[in-house]
């Protein structure tokens, strides 16, 4: 059988998230719950199979337990398939040895045998952190139209933000001319999103000559495409107007994930010609008891809600009992508040218990520099203890404990 494919991707997802903190302790950051339903990689591996996208392969390194569980077959985005499909690739021993992913760059090259099998004429190579909806096929039109070696993904960001991207220079004609990274006094904000589209006999080239360079970070953004660009190939820049979000932070999760509830975000997960998929298991609908109270928020199946919700985003099998509180926070899969507790402005990861009067987070109005309070999964917040603002809880916290 043929395995000859006109474009495949290649999906980075094994990042540690470092600055997620506890959340991403014990998972890879794409296998961060979001959105009531969903995990973050869901929305890459949407984006492939709704493309035409149908060979994916996934990079893992750090703690990939729960993503390649998640990942399954693929079956959940159509992507169990004999002649491609999603292929879950982690460092493996070669005969000179083992050798982890040592950049993002690297990792393709490691993988370079893999790509070969499907003789593709072209590679996108996404990042699997970020929220966004995106047709990589017109990306892919739009490079061969231009005759590109590489196209890079541009979203003009807020020029207050411009100094945390790789930022871009263009024609006219969107060829890139020059680049910044994270400059300190950006001079542009067309900003680089991490989404790359390479023509792969180029990036094959690139990818051997970087190997063999042994002062190079095997980086694409540090290396391999200011590489490219010193020697004058072809670079565009594909420019996108929709929702993109890196939730790279604790802060930027809890903004993408509220972003659901508020209909201008241009976010839309209700739209049927573009699905957003998951694997999720066979759950009972959510109950909602005659003492529950739900204001603008999004309640996933198996939850049983007897408080108070506004704002928040409820995640699978929580528990809000009777009583409780939850304003402006994110409750991750299986966790419970009981009665009397108060959860305001904050993130409680997956089956946290918070017990009976404790109250964690508080409200920006109230604070002289305020942050979104995290509690990491699996911990226990004890009765009537006080959790303050921007704080990131590591590990169980006694009755009547103040933080």
């Amino acid at each position: 059988m043929s395995r000859k494919q006109e474009c495949i991707a290649m999906l980075l997802a094994g990042g540690q998230g470092s600055r997620l903190g506890i959340l991403t302790k014990n998972m890879a950051k794409p296998a961060v719950p979001y959105g009531g339903k969903y995990r973050i990689i869901d929305f890459p591996l949407s984006n492939c199979i709704n493309s035409g996208i149908t060979t994916v392969g996934v990079l893992t390194q750090y703690q990939p337990l729960v993503l390649n569980d998640y990942i399954g077959n693929g079956s959940a985005w159509d992507l169990d398939r004999e002649n491609g499909g999603v292929h879950v690739l982690s460092p493996y021993q070669q005969i000179k040895g083992t050798d982890w992913y040592r950049g993002t760059a690297n990792s393709i090259y490691q993988n370079i045998n893999f790509i070969d099998r499907y003789d593709p004429e072209y590679v996108a190579v996404l990042s699997g952190d970020h929220i966004y909806k995106m047709n990589y096929s017109k990306m892919l039109d739009f490079h061969k139209e231009k005759g590109s070696a590489v196209t890079i993904a541009m979203l003009e960001v807020p020029w207050e933000e411009a100094s945390r991207f790789g930022l871009m220079f263009t024609d006219d004609e969107g060829k890139i001319t020059a680049f910044e990274e994270k400059p300190k006094n950006p001079k542009s904000n067309k900003a680089s999103m991490g989404v790359y589209m390479f023509t792969w006999k180029k990036l094959r080239e690139y990818l051997i000559k970087d190997e063999n360079n042994p002062n190079s970070s095997n980086d694409f953004g540090k290396d391999v495409i200011p590489a490219m660009h010193a020697a004058g190939e072809k670079m565009y820049a594909y420019k996108f107007d929709g929702y993109w979000k890196d939730v790279g932070t604790r802060g930027s999760l809890w903004e993408a994930n509220l972003d659901l509830l508020i209909p201008s975000s241009g976010l839309d997960l209700d739209d049927p010609n573009w699905k957003i998929y998951s694997n999720n298991p066979a759950i009972p609908p959510a109950y909602i008891s005659s003492e529950g109270k739900v204001s603008n928020s999004i309640i996933a199946g198996g939850c049983d809600i007897g408080g108070e919700t506004d704002y928040s985003v409820i995640f699978s099998n929580c528990v809000i009992e009777p009583g409780a509180q939850i304003k402006y926070s994110i409750i991750m899969p299986g966790a419970v508040v009981k009665s009397g507790a108060k959860v305001f402005y904050s993130m409680v990861g997956e089956n946290a218990v918070i017990e009976s009067g404790a109250v964690v987070g508080k409200d920006p109005q109230e604070c002289e520099k305020w942050g979104v309070t995290t509690v990491g999964p699996e911990l226990t917040i004890g009765k009537n203890a006080v959790i303050g603002e921007d704080l990131m809880v590591e590990e169980d916290v006694k009755d009547g404990e103040k933080l």
